[in-house]
């Protein structure tokens, strides 16, 4: 068996990145692209491994009821900004919950995950503020094809916001190898940052700030975001979510973990605090909180600096495996990035002996693995939201609480 071989397969799971799962007869796991579980297809074999394939649907014998046209018709040419589409809203979330119930049994080692059912999710359409695109010989914005170093055209983007839809549509950025454009919908501020140059003949739409990525600081490659009524600076390098929406999702979701918590005030950390997004939101909303922020990225630190002014708050740069505090916080919010927070986070986290502990994840693998970690270090895993904050795509986004066991 080899690539171009061809397959007929049953689905019955989904994996982590979104492909569907199967058997092949000799027992060997099979990833299939394109295909939902619980669909009858004839897969392609594009990679051959001692321990698995990796293949893709061709045709579709018998469709799940989940399957849907894909909205955007860049989808069928293989571009990779999005993986989901040929399922349905509904499906995707399902996915997406039964994905991280997987990792926590898996690689959690919890016998009967506590994954509450709903998940809740921003508009499909539309969404993102944010996008980091490929610039190809002729100075067009690009998409890379799924699996692959090529680029594809995309003149429409359905999840990206519209004034980011029209830089896609309308920019050249001649000379560089990719654009970030950013965009608030709060103001209208459209910021594009080619890298790692941009030569002449830039072209974008009228208002459009273009700022080659040499020349770029904090002010002059920053939008204004609202979140929750609050107002935020976002530098161009500083991280924020697939947009307003989903960060205003993401707050209340860790505000419902976080119960009745911080109603008598106290100590609030959060750690990966980015631009002070979640600190700002619960500090406003729980009166007596004193925020203390942990966060490595210069830009993020700057920024959260600015947005906490008039807050009872830290904001320390630094990395979260090195911290520590002489005074136990009532509560700790750590959101890491994608690889979570590892086995020295956990340490520096667990020490400080929060009684609750809410860990955001972008990764279903990494929950699984620092929920692990938490539970060996006496922390109980209570309850974990799905959140879908990128539409038709596979990525994750999980809220869960831990609470700390009592001594002995």
């Amino acid at each position: 068996m080899g690539p171009g071989d061809r397959l007929t397969l049953t689905t019955t799971g989904v994996a982590a990145g979104g492909d569907a799962l199967a058997r092949h007869d000799d027992g060997r796991v099979v990833f299939v692209a394109a295909a939902l579980a619980g669909e009858r297809v004839v897969a392609e074999v594009s990679e051959v491994k001692r321990d698995f394939l990796r293949t893709t649907a061709v045709e579709v014998l018998e469709a799940s009821p989940h399957r849907t046209a894909p909205p955007c018709p860049h989808f069928l040419e293989g571009c990779g900004g999005c993986d989901l589409q040929h399922a349905d809203v509904a499906g995707q979330r399902a996915m997406k919950r039964a994905i991280v119930v997987d990792a926590l049994r898996r690689l959690g080692r919890v016998d009967d995950p506590p994954v509450l059912e709903a998940v809740h999710g921003v508009p499909a359409d539309g969404y993102r503020t944010t996008v980091r695109a490929g610039v190809d010989r002729d100075g067009l914005p690009r998409f890379r094809r799924r699996r692959s170093h090529d680029h594809v055209a995309v003149p429409l983007c359905v999840i990206a916001a519209p004034p980011v839809q029209q830089v896609l549509s309308e920019g050249r950025f001649p000379g560089a190898r990719e654009v970030l454009i950013r965009a608030s919908l709060a103001t209208g501020h459209v910021v594009c940052v080619p890298a790692p140059r941009v030569g002449r003949g830039v072209e974008v739409p009228a208002g459009v700030k273009v700022i080659p990525s040499h020349a770029l600081g904090h002010r002059n490659g920053a939008v204004t975001e609202v979140v929750h009524g609050r107002r935020f600076r976002v530098s161009a390098r500083s991280f924020f979510q697939s947009g307003p929406a989903a960060a205003e999702l993401l707050v209340d979701a860790v505000d419902n973990a976080l119960g009745k918590d911080l109603d008598g005030g106290g100590l609030l950390v959060d750690a990966y605090a980015g631009v002070g997004v979640v600190g700002a939101v619960l500090a406003d909303r729980h009166p007596g909180v004193r925020l203390e922020c942990v966060e490595s990225g210069h830009a993020a630190v700057e920024d959260a600096l600015h947005n906490l002014k008039g807050f009872d708050a830290e904001v320390l740069e630094g990395d979260v495996s090195v911290w520590s505090t002489d005074v136990p916080p009532a509560v700790i919010v750590a959101d890491p990035a994608r690889a979570g927070l590892g086995p020295e986070a956990v340490d520096a986290l667990a020490g400080a002996a929060a009684p609750t502990i809410v860990l955001v994840s972008c990764d279903p693998a990494s929950l699984g693995r620092d929920s692990r970690l938490l539970a060996d270090r006496g922390y109980t895993l209570e309850r974990v939201r799905v959140l879908d904050l990128f539409p038709h795509t596979s990525h994750v986004e999980a809220v869960a609480r831990f609470t700390r066991r009592a001594p002995g």
